[in-house]
Formats: C-alpha cells, sequence, structure tokens
C-alpha cells in the first residue's frame, strides 16, 4: 500500500511506502494543546517507510521524549515521533489521518490517553477500544 499526504499549503508532501500498522484518536494534553482540538487523529507507520517528497518539515520538541514536525509555512500538524520508538529496528512514528489523502480510508481502532481526555468532550459510544494510556505494545486493534 503506498499512502500519500502533506500540508494545507501544499509546500510539504510525504508518501509512505508499507501499510499502516493502526489509526488511533489520541486525548493526550499535548496533542490538544497542538492542535488546538479535543483530540487529535494519528495513523502509525513503520519510520523507514515515510519520505518526505515536496519540502522539508519544521520541527518542534514537544516533550523530554518526542518531536513533532509541521509545516513552516501553514502550519499543518504532520507527525510525531517518540525517541525511543523511531530508534528501534521496527521503530513507527505517526502521521496525522487528516493529512493523508487517503484519510478517508483510515478507521481508527481506539480512543488512546482518555486519563487526560478534555473533561468538556463528551466520548461517543463509537465501538472503539479505549485505553486510559497508550496502546498496549504490538496491540493493532485486533
Amino acid at each position: 500500500m503506498s499512502l500519500t499526504g502533506g500540508c494545507l499549503c501544499g509546500a510539504v508532501r510525504y508518501g509512505v511506502d508499507a501499510p499502516p500498522v493502526v489509526s488511533c484518536h489520541c486525548h493526550c494534553s499535548l496533542c490538544r494543546r497542538a492542535s488546538g482540538a479535543a483530540f487529535v487523529t494519528w495513523t502509525t507507520i513503520p519510520v523507514a517507510a515515510l519520505r518526505w517528497t515536496r519540502g522539508t518539515p519544521a520541527a518542534f520538541r514537544s516533550s523530554p521524549w518526542a518531536t513533532r514536525h509541521f509545516c513552516a509555512d501553514c502550519g499543518t500538524q504532520l507527525t510525531f515521533r517518540v525517541d525511543a520508538s523511531v530508534e528501534a529496528a521496527d521503530g513507527t512514528l505517526d502521521v496525522t489521518t487528516a493529512s493523508l489523502d487517503q484519510s478517508e480510508e483510515m478507521r481508527p481502532a481506539a480512543h488512546i490517553w482518555l486519563s487526560s481526555r478534555a473533561s468538556w468532550y463528551a466520548l461517543p459510544d463509537d465501538g472503539l477500544a479505549r485505553f486510559e494510556g497508550d496502546l498496549p505494545p504490538g496491540w493493532t486493534g485486533g
């Protein structure tokens, strides 16, 4: 499966040359703050599968253990990379699902980091798995 995506203004584009691992709605406070939304939907992919095809994203160290990439021109959030995961032999990173050209094909499997969910957001009864923290190791929605 080959996926493509990019920012709102088109200055930064990327391709993904591997099937996605899983998609999830993240409710953590950092994702909420970075997006200005109740949650961010992420699609996890193998690190080695991501290639920048136009432009170079800006980077922001959003915590001592992770970096976010975004378009410096329009501000679109593009990736989230946890250091330990990126450095692993089978490492992964997350792309914002909405930045994918094929975003309609990505079906989220879970809500994660519900322990820091915005108190004003009423979680729908959508049948998705729910986790107070991150996904359990190896969990892919099955």
